[in-house]
């Protein structure tokens, strides 16, 4: 009866093989279905694509823009001026300090910068998409802050900002002279003193860049033989500039004069004495 039971065995097992296979079988026959079901109906694909198109459009009309996903990578923009400096100058004392502080920071990316020869450095820090944007800034502000000790006076002065960026400009507005009235510098001066202010005032402008032209300012030509001969600094001459150049006050016209004010100052018992020996001692 054993070898009966175990020869049983050995053909259930055999019966079960060819059923394993017939199962595996359907499942991929089944598969193979499924996958070429849109293939072989074209029509059934294009309506669900078309399908999806048209719900897609009605929900983007509601859709808030805060819903959109995040595709490019957030920037914070470090802005500084280093008056009177070149690129080069601006690059070795004012943008390489702060890139080795900025470096290293959370969730960056990568650092890039543009200097210019009228003294401007730009810093553009990226990070990761989906980067807290607010808390971001805040991390490379506490890296700028630890930098600004190795920048020099000048650049202190005018000041360091960092605020948030777009990586490319959503909107470029061309100001002209139609019959060439005006140069490019009026132009400039213009745009800067009427229409940036208010187009910083439309509700969702983040920042204003203008391109072209230049501010209106004063160039001063030193002779420097002429400095040698009088003895003479530019630091002098700067400081000189620097003290003549400001608004003093000329007060109101017409105005009541500014009443005597009366007041007691207490002495001590020494200086009361003196007053009264320098009295009574005869001229």
């Amino acid at each position: 009866m054993s070898s009966d039971t175990v020869s049983s065995e050995t053909v259930s097992s055999d019966t079960m093989k060819p059923e394993n296979q017939s199962s595996e079988g359907s499942d991929k026959a089944n598969s193979t279905a499924r996958d070429f079901f849109f293939v072989r109906r074209p029509i059934v694909a294009i309506v669900i694509s078309i399908s999806l198109v048209i719900f897609g459009l009605v929900a983007l009309k509601d859709l808030p823009v805060s819903m959109y996903p995040s595709v490019v990578p957030p920037e914070i923009q470090v802005n500084s001026t280093y008056a009177g400096a070149d690129a080069v100058a601006v690059e070795q004392s004012v943008t390489t300090p702060l890139e080795q502080q900025i470096n290293g920071v959370e969730n960056a990316i990568y650092i890039r910068s543009i200097n210019a020869n009228d003294g401007t450095s730009s810093i553009r820090v990226s990070f990761q998409v989906g980067s807290d944007l607010d808390m971001s800034n805040v991390l490379v502000q506490n890296r700028v802050a630890q930098g600004e000790p190795s920048l020099p006076e000048e650049v202190k002065k005018f000041g360091v900002t960092v605020k948030k960026s777009l990586s490319f400009p959503l909107l470029l507005i061309a100001l002209t002279s139609p019959n060439k009235t005006y140069d490019n510098n009026f132009l400039s001066n213009y745009a800067l003193l009427n229409v940036n202010d208010e187009l910083a005032r439309i509700n969702g402008v983040g920042q204003i860049n203008l391109f072209g032209g230049i501010d209106y300012a004063m160039r001063i030509w030193i002779d420097p033989g002429r400095l040698s001969t009088l003895g003479v600094s530019v630091t002098e001459i700067a400081d000189a500039i620097k003290n003549q150049n400001v608004v003093a006050p000329g007060g109101k016209i017409a105005a009541e004069p500014a009443r005597p004010l009366a007041l007691s100052l207490p002495m001590p018992c020494d200086f009361r004495a003196a007053c009264k020996r320098q009295r009574s001692s005869p001229r």
